[in-house]
């Protein structure tokens, strides 16, 4: 794998594909206070969930670029769905080459 990033084949995209599943969204409930001289910056201890998100990215290496989703479910149809749009979105003459990261 090392190799692509490396020395990637002519012609070819290599991409680095990660997807986190069940990320919450949350606002806190009230707006915090800004930063003040002798004053750190405020926010509530409480929040409103907006339920959940799953984020699928795509990292072209060599380009710099982020080619990005989030989805509300997390079947295996929305990472397939997810690998569509990057292949519709790579200029149709390069070769795609998605690799996915590894969780630590």
């Amino acid at each position: 794998m090392v190799g692509l990033y490396v020395n990637p084949p002519e012609h070819a995209i290599v991409l680095s594909v990660d997807e986190k599943s069940q990320i919450q969204a949350l606002d806190r409930t009230q707006p915090g206070l800004p930063l003040k001289k002798g004053r750190a910056a405020t926010m509530t201890h409480d929040y409103k969930r907006n339920g959940t998100t799953t984020p699928f990215a795509a990292f072209d290496v060599l380009e710099g670029k982020v080619i990005g989703r989030c989805m509300q479910k997390h079947p295996h149809q929305e990472f397939i769905r997810f690998l569509n749009q990057i292949e519709a979105q790579v200029p149709a003459k390069r070769t795609v080459h998605p690799r996915q990261l590894c969780d630590p």
